[in-house]
């Protein structure tokens, strides 16, 4: 016999209810899962069984089924990749698990959870496909609902993110314009001090004036940098070291003093900007101006290192030192150890031999 004719006698076996002395038949003729055999032998693999299951789910009469590719199921909002994937599956003889969006014969529409496998005879041809189907439709319509959902909530979230990112750009700008404006009145009240100190010829008061102008000059250094940044919140330490050393040196104009910079990249918040500022600006200024007096040259070292819970700042130069009888304090170190108390930091001095180190030890607090 040849494997038309048994196919051929397997669907009619199963169409024509004969299932007595065959279990499988009527297993399959019984249970309430849709199931359908089609003829792998035949062109375009027709239905050749149809169980009673299947017939209610897609609304067919036994006689509109028979003879028919199962694609009559399908309709206009069938996905054609999942039906490319189907007819892939036969091709091959293989297994294939899929959801189809399938039409009943009133034009109404369920999801299939089909399940359909290949059937060997003896020789290994593939003589039957076996197609079972399960409505899925309310499982189906559960998940395109929780997909629609997360879809809305994702438009949300990308409109609320839309609109802190604008509020951000707008608090930038904002901040930008501030940093801006404070920068032009800290030159122009530099202006003024150095206008003032042009006019008075008192030695001391002409040394007091020239110090606030180099103060508020490191200010305005703050200010430019943080205009300058892409971030308004985090003030480049090493970046401010660099800009502040070559503005010194130039309004010192000591060729015969030679700078050093060790300096690692460290980010400190920019509310800590201008004291950490003005600490460096009267460490550097210090060591400028007493460390090395007309004629004599020298070198000054500036380090920043990170550490583990804080980062280390070292202004070391090797000038003339600390005088043994002369004061141990002024007023540029008030400032500084004032400063350090706001930035919760410590200040050491010690003898260099020769010169003087200083060694500011600021907690990380959130730089990096």
């Amino acid at each position: 016999m040849n494997d038309y004719s048994e196919s051929r006698r397997a669907g009619d076996r199963l169409a024509a209810g004969h299932g007595v002395d065959d279990p499988f038949a009527a297993a399959i003729r019984a249970t309430r899962m849709a199931m359908i055999v089609t003829d792998a032998t035949q062109d375009d693999n027709p239905i050749i069984f149809a169980n009673d299951a299947f017939l209610k789910l897609t609304g067919y009469e036994r006689d509109e089924v028979i003879g028919r590719n199962c694609r009559f199921l399908q309709g206009p909002d069938t996905d054609p990749k999942a039906v490319e994937a189907l007819h892939a599956a036969t091709e091959a003889g293989e297994d294939i698990a899929i959801d189809l969006l399938n039409y009943r014969k009133d034009g109404s529409t369920f999801w299939n959870a089909l399940y359909l496998s290949p059937v060997r005879n003896d020789s290994g041809r593939i003589v039957y496909f076996f197609g079972s189907q399960l409505d899925t439709s309310d499982k189906k319509v559960a998940e395109l609902n929780l997909l629609e959902r997360r879809d809305d909530l994702e438009q949300v979230i990308e409109a609320r993110t839309q609109e802190l990112r604008e509020a951000l750009d707008q608090k930038t700008a904002l901040l930008h314009e501030v940093d801006h404006r404070v920068k032009n009145n800290l030159q122009l009240i530099s202006s003024l001090l150095l206008l003032q100190n042009r006019r008075v010829a008192d030695p001391a008061l002409k040394a007091s004036l020239k110090g606030m102008l180099g103060r508020v000059n490191a200010i305005a250094t703050v200010h430019r940098r943080l205009f300058q940044s892409e971030d308004v919140e985090r003030f480049d330490v090493s970046a401010f070291i660099r800009d502040m050393v070559a503005d010194l040196m130039g309004s010192a104009m000591r060729d015969d003093i030679r700078m050093e910079l060790d300096l690692e990249r460290v980010e400190i918040p920019a509310s800590k900007a201008a004291p950490f500022a003005l600490v460096i600006n009267e460490l550097l200024t210090n060591a400028l101006r007493h460390g090395f007096p007309e004629g004599r040259g020298g070198r000054i070292f500036v380090g920043v290192t990170r550490r583990e819970n804080d980062f280390r700042i070292e202004i070391t130069d090797d000038g003339v030192g600390l005088a043994k009888d002369g004061p141990t304090s002024g007023f540029g170190l008030t400032i500084v150890q004032l400063l350090c108390q706001q930035l919760k930091a410590k200040c050491e001095t010690a003898p260099a031999e020769p010169g003087v180190r200083v060694v500011i030890l600021l907690p990380v607090n959130g730089a990096h």
